[in-house]
């Protein structure tokens, strides 16, 4: 690895295996012709299923594939990555975190100050016990969802205090278009030096050009996003 060679990562995209639009094929096509990306890890919400599809395929591409879950714990979401199974919604946000060190997974606290944030929008001042407590690795610093803007900026102003925690950017897509428009920069090109990226806290979060183009497939798209959002609920209660 050249250690002046720096890449990006998509670390928080959803498919159809979850509340996403887009299949996995899909997406895999879209990252190897229209992004730059050299890493992605599907994130489905509460299943690892289209991960693991994702990672199959990885071979045929010339990016790398994290397997990893946008889990629902009680307090609100976490992503766990490089993950080997499953990890069930509706633990505590700590039990979840250990859930994934159980795993040797990297831990990282989704958009933590919107509504379906563990720490909400006004939780700031529960971060620092939670870190030391939880042992979380990184915090989504830049979530390129249209409506996480102030989000967006309390995580930045939190991380810059200094906790000891890694800042990682994502998509979060729910639509194809919106993948890569938040990432993660790192050092080296591969996923184990993504990992050593977040644990050494090395990471940069990143925001791409998404313009008005990407709010508006957002506004038409949503009431399909919301009803898989219901559907995958349902699945999850269910198990």
């Amino acid at each position: 690895m050249n250690a002046e060679t720096w890449s990006k990562a998509d670390i928080h995209i959803h498919s159809n295996h979850s509340d996403g639009l887009p299949s996995i094929p899909e997406i895999m096509e879209y990252v190897q012709n229209s992004t730059d990306l050299k890493v992605i890890a599907i994130t489905d919400h509460n299943t690892i299923e289209g991960a693991l599809f994702a990672q199959s395929l990885a071979e045929l591409y010339d990016f790398e594939v994290i397997v990893g879950e946008e889990i629902s714990a009680k307090q609100g979401h976490v992503l766990g990555l490089y993950l080997k199974e499953h990890i069930p919604a509706g633990m505590s946000a700590a039990d979840t975190v250990r859930a994934i060190h159980d795993q040797d997974g990297i831990a990282i606290i989704a958009h933590p100050f919107s509504a379906q944030g563990v720490f909400g929008p006004t939780g700031r001042n529960l971060v620092a016990d939670a870190a030391n407590d939880w042992a979380f690795h990184a915090f989504e610093v830049y979530n390129s969802m249209p409506f996480l803007v102030w989000a967006n900026s309390m995580a930045a102003k939190v991380l810059a205090g200094g906790q000891g925690i890694a800042a990682t950017g994502g998509s979060d897509a729910h639509v194809l278009k919106a993948v890569g428009k938040g990432y993660t920069l790192f050092k080296g090109t591969s996923a184990d030096d993504l990992r050593t990226g977040i644990v050494n806290l090395e990471t940069r979060a990143q925001a791409a050009r998404q313009g008005l183009s990407l709010a508006w497939r957002y506004t038409v798209d949503l009431p399909r996003i919301r009803r898989m959002q219901s559907l995958n609920w349902e699945r999850c209660k269910a198990k």
